[in-house]
């Protein structure tokens, strides 16, 4: 029996990379556009992170996070979302001190050991970005407006924006005095056995339980907006203005609390209708109390997370999958042609164009349909009687005109008469 990849993880392959690779770029790009710089991060982090700056009684630490003990008895963990890794960087590397602003994005996978399902993996994919030293609702309102942007440049239109406010640790309080009240009316039978749980160790997250009967419970539970303070009031408030003066419709949810113990005030999420119970596409909100529970100063931050594989998964509902294409295919016919056409196709590979040749000892035709198969815009064909006359044949696969050309500086006159350039 072949050995497979292990359950909850999958191969990207070609052609559905290029597809990974575009909105990569796209992404960096925009990011790069609003001030934000590259951070790369390493995949294995000291467990001790997580627990502090997630919640030990969240569902990732407690139950999804792939944790090990390395030989020198030190707990190790493989990173299950990125923004604590981020927040340990720059408080390691005192980027505060160089200037408290900073904006950082990342790209790369994530770890949990959730039960796979459509949508959802163990080795998954983020695009997170991060916004620390400003307290001002603006840039909460800022880059929510930048993820909405980014999903219109990608022609998602079938896309919804929730956005909430949790408050602060003045606030707070007061609404989790009122939601225990609440959650203490309800038998064990009334609620799910994560949420029994969670009413004792985590109240919060019996709001965002996706079982049915949990749901039912929580229709007519105390909204968090009705405890906020004055200044969460205010800050919550330009945050709505402000969307809604730059065309950005949105939806005030309640009961969005996402999935961490970090998350204050501004909290937001990218829903979509189109992809079944995974429907998160791209969250996240202020987390102004992390970095000093971290060990830093009192900064404040706002990030989000995009979810790739989520993200891929509805871009292809709408776009074809590339296909394969070369700007030029050579068919060499015998030995000595296969020498010319190996040192031509190094030549137009670093001249930026994308070249292919067969190595085989196959006949024309099936060499042909080889062509065709990549999708090639020229064929090159040479052999025995080319070479003698110093030339070869150069076929237009779209227009089916074909040209003999001198080898004598073959290569720039490719680049300048037929205009093959990288597509």
């Amino acid at each position: 029996m072949s050995i497979q990849c292990i359950r909850g993880v999958k191969d990207i392959l070609p052609p559905e990379i290029e597809i990974w690779q575009t909105i990569e770029h796209k992404a960096k790009s925009l990011l790069e556009q609003f001030g934000f710089k590259e951070i790369r991060l390493p995949l294995l982090e000291r467990t001790e992170l997580f627990h502090r700056s997630i919640g030990e009684e969240t569902d990732i630490v407690s139950k999804e996070m792939y944790t090990f003990e390395d030989r020198g008895g030190e707990k190790i963990t493989l990173r299950p979302e990125a923004t604590a890794s981020v927040v340990r960087a720059y408080l390691q590397h005192n980027l505060y001190t160089l200037d408290p602003i900073q904006k950082l994005y990342t790209i790369g996978p994530m770890f949990r050991r959730e039960r796979p399902q459509k949508g959802r993996y163990r080795q998954f994919y983020q695009i997170n970005a991060e916004v620390f030293g400003i307290d001002s609702p603006l840039i909460d309102a800022q880059i929510i407006f930048m993820l909405m942007y980014f999903f219109k440049n990608l022609s998602l239109t079938n896309v919804q924006l929730h956005i909430n406010s949790l408050g602060c640790r003045e606030c707070r309080p007061q609404f989790y005095h009122a939601l225990n009240t609440y959650l203490s009316q309800f038998n064990a039978d009334d609620l799910c056995e994560h949420c029994n749980r969670r009413r004792t160790t985590n109240p919060l997250r019996v709001l965002d339980c996706k079982v049915e009967k949990c749901r039912q419970a929580m229709k007519d539970v105390p909204s968090i907006l009705e405890f906020l303070c004055p200044d969460c009031v205010s800050h919550f408030q330009l945050v709505q203005t402000t969307l809604a003066n730059q065309g950005i419709d949105f939806t005030i949810n309640n009961q969005l609390v996402r999935g961490l113990d970090y998350y204050t005030r501004t909290t937001f999420e990218i829903q979509t209708s189109h992809l079944g119970a995974q429907n998160a596409i791209a969250g996240g909100g202020r987390y102004d109390g992390l970095i000093q529970l971290l060990g830093g100063p009192d900064i404040p931050a706002i990030g989000f997370a995009i979810g790739v594989d989520r993200l891929i998964e509805l871009y292809m509902q709408h776009h074809e999958s590339p296909k394969p294409y070369v700007d030029m295919f050579i068919i060499a016919l015998d030995a000595p042609s296969k020498k010319m056409a190996y040192t031509l196709c190094c030549d137009l590979c670093i001249k930026g164009i994308q070249v292919e040749m067969d190595y085989s000892a196959r006949s024309l035709k099936s060499l042909m349909k080889r062509a065709d198969k990549l999708n090639a815009h020229f064929v090159m064909i040479m052999g025995e009687q080319e070479l003698a006359n110093n030339s070869v044949i150069l076929r237009n696969m779209n227009t089916k005109e074909q040209f003999v050309l001198s080898t004598n500086g073959i290569v720039d006159h490719l680049l300048t008469q037929f205009f093959i350039t990288p597509h």
